[in-house]
């Protein structure tokens, strides 16, 4: 039996690594660029965010923002606790940070990456470079027929594709050949550009816990927040640009986000915390007296955009000023024009329509012997280790089923 597998990155080479080694079985990978695994080497600035911590398959598969219902099957079968087993079974020791993500003890995704080679050289893998698959033909008689670019072909009995996200529909047309549909390709996991706008010169401040909510939707997601040099980045803005990956497409990245600086406060919260500081400090200066423990850089910010000066006692706070400071605390609007790619994780919402897929197989449901795993499908997460733990759980369950009669 002859496999071949389309794309050297998470999933393809997961997959490639677990395939049950047997007499006659011949394993091939076929990766369009000239490097392997090179998402697995950028990915949490060269250390690999390998998973997430998480055990309730429940609250992990709420952290996708498509692909529930796929992911409620595959992620029971290899879960994140295989994850971890698995690789440190294969001598790489996972450590977990305070926010659940899981990195190898190295700090280093080589570790990872040697890992995964091991196992395919294990596997007796071949691996073939600058190998852009052109079109795949079912021939009754000689199986699958893979053309490639610079001319060659190879047949197989079994196709696996993981090629990752496409940035454009046009594309996936290969894929469009064999009968399968596609969820049209747009950004996900992306940073807010807010061109010119005065608070881009707090560059580097960061704020431990805010809400974000996209203007005109109830599009929402909280965490860190970071201002950049550019506009708005950190885990709560790359979740919200995940869950309305297509919203902001639809809106060319055009759009107004509100932020609350206090997250849970609420009006009625802020107004007594303002009266007690009128009633208990109000000889203290606004500006030295920060209650809210925010950055100093950007509580001085705030209070500049609502006209309180440096001179201003908290008992003598006008009620214009006071309304104001509510409103930039809770409610505070941001125009957005355009995004950045957040580091080198790009990731894709789109891909193959997942009721053509069979997810306790990873094969299609349309055409047989053909399989698919990790980003090519409909299927994205947030940012935390999610989308790489969708790369190991479709990748795996392929690997198992693959070599079946």
């Amino acid at each position: 039996m002859k496999i071949a597998i389309i794309g050297a990155g998470a999933a393809g080479c997961f997959a490639a690594a677990n395939i049950p080694y047997k007499d006659g079985v011949e394993i091939a990978v076929f990766e369009k660029t000239g490097k392997a695994l090179q998402k697995v080497k950028a990915s949490g600035g060269g250390r690999c965010n390998v998973t997430h911590e998480s055990t309730n398959i429940q609250e992990l598969v709420a952290c996708y923002p498509r692909g529930k219902q796929l992911l409620k099957k595959s992620l029971y079968q290899f879960p994140p606790k295989q994850t971890i087993e698995w690789f440190e079974s294969r001598g790489v020791k996972l450590k977990t940070e305070p926010d659940g993500r899981m990195f190898p003890v190295s700090d280093n995704s080589q570790s990872v990456i040697d890992c995964l080679w091991h196992e395919m050289m294990h596997n007796k893998v071949q691996v073939y470079y600058h190998k852009a698959v052109e079109s795949i033909v079912k021939s009754p008689k000689l199986g699958w027929e893979l053309n490639f670019s610079d001319g060659t072909s190879y047949l197989a009995d079994r196709v696996l594709i993981a090629t990752g996200g496409f940035p454009r529909l046009e594309q996936y047309q290969w894929l469009n050949a064999l009968g399968h549909t596609l969820q049209p390709p747009v950004p996900s996991l992306f940073t807010f550009n807010m061109p010119k706008h005065p608070i881009t010169e707090l560059m580097g401040v960061s704020v431990p816990d805010v809400s974000v909510k996209i203007a005109g939707t109830k599009i929402t997601a909280n965490g860190p927040l970071l201002i950049t040099h550019w506009g708005m980045s950190g885990p709560a803005i790359l979740k919200t640009s995940a869950i309305a990956a297509r919203e902001l497409a639809n809106r060319n990245y055009d759009f107004q986000v509100v932020i609350s600086w206090l997250k849970d406060v609420t009006d009625e919260d802020l107004k007594e915390i303002i009266v007690h500081l009128r009633k208990e400090q109000g000889k203290q200066m606004v500006h030295h007296k920060n209650p809210f423990e925010l950055p100093k850089r950007l509580w001085e910010y705030l209070l500049h955009q609502c006209g309180i000066y440096e001179d201003t006692r908290w008992g003598e706070l006008p009620a214009t000023a006071q309304n104001k400071l509510t409103e930039h605390l809770l409610r505070d609007l941001y125009a957005v024009k355009g995004k950045t790619t957040y580091k080198e994780e790009f990731v894709t919402c789109g891909g193959i329509t997942l009721s053509e897929i069979n997810p306790q197989t990873m094969e299609s449901r349309i055409v047989p012997g053909l399989y698919f795993a990790g980003e090519i499908l409909d299927v994205d997460g947030i940012t935390g280790g999610y989308n790489f733990q969708h790369a190991w759980s479709s990748g795996w369950i392929a690997a198992r089923q693959i070599t079946n009669p």
